[in-house]
């Protein structure tokens, strides 16, 4: 089958993913085997490629936001079944017996396995999965709709759990692209006052037109303080704005899994008055759930720039140069 994997991590002018041959995977014990019908492209596939990521295998397959069907079963597992609709996501496995697993925190896991960089993920026809690990999906909407919510989706309602977001409180994002766009959907619903603050003029119509109250550059100060924010954006240099943006007793979450260096930070203006800096790590499965079943009672709206699969290095060079408005999405032909 095809496959783009990761040759040799660097800049997208090096062209680090390469179009290959690849042997259609074969499920192995308690694993699904996936027809892939879309894969949403996410910044972490671009940390992956760069080599902000360090890889942890040769050649990986990259994508981890996987919308197909079970057409094969390995030994031991008979669920979902055949036809099932089905989504991989990042988190591919725990160890259920750490102290962290036993405690609901699964998402730190020393043992945790990750789709896209300890095993081959999306950006190909057909793709292996634990079965207690993929999401069942309702039929009703399209793949390309469903797959940003796998990962986008999934570490924004993480992220907006970690701001503690008061009810009816201001949020402010900073950065506003695929999981933004749909955490502060999440965010209205609970009856947020939504500022977002981002360099690209498209994303903050965007989030006007979603509902966000006011909208500005990156580094603008929201016309009132904020109770909680979410940095979304990689950028390190944006957290002591943001700190700075909080009121008192006000939380920050930095949801990336790549962030580049933080200034320092001036405690008076930045943490004092009980302002808290958090990460945000991975999500677990419940968040998962949780995530999903909020999207099926609202059908929160996904904004996507469709690719064809073979354009995915373009995707991935759109998304390093802020050309994709919502979520990039690889369509795949039928099998």
């Amino acid at each position: 089958m095809p496959a783009w994997v990761v040759r040799q991590p660097g800049p997208m002018a090096a062209r680090p993913l390469r179009l290959v041959r690849r042997p259609t995977p074969v499920p192995g014990h308690g694993e699904v085997l996936v027809a892939v019908e879309a894969c949403a492209v996410c910044r972490t596939d671009l940390h992956l490629a760069e080599g902000d990521l360090p890889p942890r295998r040769p050649g990986t397959v990259p994508g981890h936001e996987v919308v197909g069907r079970v057409v094969g079963h390995g030994p031991g597992t008979s669920a979902p079944p055949i036809g099932a609709r089905v989504g991989i996501a990042w988190l591919r496995s725990t160890c259920g017996t750490c102290r962290y697993c036993r405690r609901g925190s699964e998402n730190l896991c020393p043992a945790s396995r990750y789709t896209a960089w300890d095993a081959d993920g999306g950006f190909a026809p057909y793709a292996a999965a634990p079965a207690d690990y993929v999401y069942p999906l309702p039929e009703g909407r399209s793949a390309e709709e469903l797959a940003p919510l796998l990962c986008a989706g999934i570490i924004g309602y993480r992220a907006l759990s970690r701001a503690d977001l008061p009810e009816g409180g201001r949020l402010g994002i900073y950065g506003f692209g695929a999981s933004a766009h749909i955490t502060a959907q999440v965010a209205l619903l609970r009856g947020a006052r939504l500022y977002v603050m981002t360099r690209a003029p498209e994303a903050r119509g965007l989030a006007l037109r979603l509902g966000a109250h006011w909208a500005g550059d990156a580094r603008a100060a929201p016309p009132e303080p904020l109770d909680a924010a979410i940095l979304f954006a990689p950028a390190g240099d944006l957290v002591p704005v943001a700190l700075a943006a909080l009121d008192r007793g006000g939380t920050l979450a930095v949801a990336g899994i790549h962030l580049s260096d933080v200034p320092g930070l001036d405690y008076q203006r930045h943490l004092f008055q009980e302002r808290t800096l958090r990460s945000v790590t991975a999500n677990t499965r419940a968040d998962g759930r949780a995530l999903l079943d909020v999207a099926a009672r609202h059908r929160l709206e996904v904004t996507t720039t469709p690719y064809p699969f073979d354009q995915a290095d373009r995707a991935l060079a759109d998304l390093a140069a802020d050309r994709v408005t919502g979520a990039a999405v690889l369509r795949f032909p039928p099998p």
